[in-house]
């Protein structure tokens, strides 16, 4: 790891640092962590993911945009993870940007070394941010949905999806379940 990363950063650091940077990342309490290697089937998964939730935004006519891996989540000041998928109401205005600030959808693919992170960090800290709805948890293995969101009074409720039609609202986005993972 470079001597920058060995430093404490906050967000903005991290993504000066990050840019043009090789791999993916996500800013761990200040400290920058490189992501494990896929398999194909999260690769698939993921891509089958974005695919499902950009229709169901194009079906709706909601006015959102579907962002695949790649883009930042500010969690705090110390923390930013990057989720598999993503969905922004309104679409931010500055496409150059590095950062999705609001997320009303979060998508992560499960593999065997992220599971207890998924389960745990990510869904404390994707819920710290208000704007965050669903958390969508897909297992490709088993081919389930763990589908988390807010419920009444902000409490965080758990479904576990098979198959069907999902709706997640706001912001008003349906797709099946299916479409979710690879053929």
């Amino acid at each position: 790891m470079s001597r920058a990363a060995e430093t404490l950063m906050d967000v903005d650091a991290y993504l000066a640092w990050a840019a043009g940077r090789g791999g993916r990342w996500e800013l761990r309490e200040g400290r920058p962590v490189m992501m494990a290697p896929e398999r194909a089937i999260h690769a698939l998964t993921k891509a089958a993911a974005y695919e499902a939730l950009k229709a169901g935004v194009q079906r709706g006519g909601l006015p959102c945009r579907v962002f695949p891996d790649g883009m930042t989540v500010r969690i705090n000041a110390r923390t930013a993870f990057e989720p598999d998928a993503l969905v922004v109401c309104p679409c931010p205005p500055d496409l150059n940007t590095m950062e999705i600030p609001n997320p009303v959808i979060v998508v992560e693919v499960l593999s065997p070394s992220t599971a207890a992170d998924d389960h745990g960090a990510k869904l404390d800290g994707y819920f710290s941010l208000p704007s965050v709805e669903h958390y969508l948890i897909l297992d490709p293995d088993r081919r389930v949905m763990i589908w988390r969101k807010r419920g009444l009074a902000g409490a965080i409720e758990t479904l576990i999806v098979r198959d069907g039609l999902v709706r997640l609202d706001p912001p008003g986005l349906e797709a099946e379940v299916e479409g979710f993972f690879a053929a």
